[in-house]
């Protein structure tokens, strides 16, 4: 079976975890535990998030003189290469010498005149208290919105619409290679009147890069890894329940926090509508258990209703 992992920057980096080496590297270690056995049975391909690592390069880009400062597409060429880099070396570790991997950066193509670019959205970098994020925001012309408890700075993720690369990641998969690539959503690009592509300022949502990247390799599953253990309805109120397998069009019909589960849940329903595949959204852990439908939320066409997971299961 060919497999599409997006692993969440939740699940590479817990919350509230400081943004050091030694930190990532050890969650990465965990990561790569919890994706071996889909490795050793599955064709696998492994996308990640990157929002608090290029949210870190830019904070600290800041600091630099205004020619001297790069942009968000940069940024998100060196996370990807970074994590990338930590994900293909801690699976190495593990894997039999003759698992090969590779990690690919990965350009993919947006629309320029996009809505998003005139609608911040995405969040990166750290969590501030109310009051250093307005003051970051008036000093530094950032766009901010609330991320739980606190406050982040968000920039414009345009929809992806076309994987650059796409050829050489089916090239790789299709000779047994297990290929990181689309990490942080890619590297946002636009093509030019004389068809040439450059980079543009933003960072693309990785559920909807992932999602498009499973779509266009026939992956049979798309699984969206993250710290939560499913998806639930009425997700903080005492009537909560988390869904064990749902249909897209039920699952539409609930409502989710748009800077959270919003997009996965989008993710999974436009995957399993346009393949007829198996979508799954649950914690890193459980990775194998929810490609098997033991754990976390499955979506699929032959959910013919809304299933739910008993407080003792």
């Amino acid at each position: 079976m060919r497999v599409v992992v997006a692993l969440g920057g939740n699940a590479l980096l817990r919350r509230g975890q400081p943004l050091t080496v030694d930190n990532q590297r050890h969650n990465v270690r965990l990561a790569a535990q919890a994706l071996a056995p889909l490795a050793g049975e599955h064709e696998l391909v492994i996308s990640h998030g990157n929002g608090p690592q290029v949210g870190l390069l830019a904070l600290q880009g800041a600091a630099c003189k205004p020619d001297e400062i790069y942009p968000l597409d940069i940024l998100d060429a060196e996370t990807e290469g970074m994590i990338g880099y930590l994900i293909e070396q801690e699976l190495a570790n593990i894997l039999p010498v003759d698992r090969r991997c590779a990690t690919l950066l990965t350009q993919v193509e947006v629309d320029a005149s996009d809505p998003a670019f005139k609608r911040p959205s995405k969040p990166i970098g750290p969590v501030y208290q109310q009051a250093e994020a307005v003051a970051l925001a008036r000093d530094r012309n950032w766009s901010i919105a609330g991320d739980g408890k606190g406050f982040r700075r968000v920039v414009a993720s345009p929809r992806p619409l076309r994987i650059i690369e796409l050829p050489v990641i089916e090239l790789l998969v299709d000779q047994g290679v297990i290929v990181i690539c689309g990490g942080g959503g890619g590297i946002p690009v636009v093509r030019r009147n004389d068809g040439a592509l450059i980079g543009v300022e933003a960072v693309i949502d990785k559920d909807f890069a992932s999602a498009l990247l499973a779509q266009e390799l026939a992956a049979e599953a798309f699984l969206m890894l993250t710290d939560v253990d499913a998806v639930y309805r009425d997700w903080g109120s005492s009537e909560q329940r988390g869904i064990r397998c749902i249909a897209p069009a039920d699952l539409r019909g609930f409502s989710f926090a748009a800077g959270s589960m919003g997009p996965k849940v989008t993710a999974a329903c436009e995957f399993v509508e346009a393949t007829g595949g198996v979508a799954g959204i649950g914690r890193l852990q459980d990775a194998y258990d929810i490609l098997n439908g033991w754990a976390g939320t499955t979506v699929r066409n032959d959910c013919m209703s809304p299933a739910w997971w008993d407080e003792n299961d």
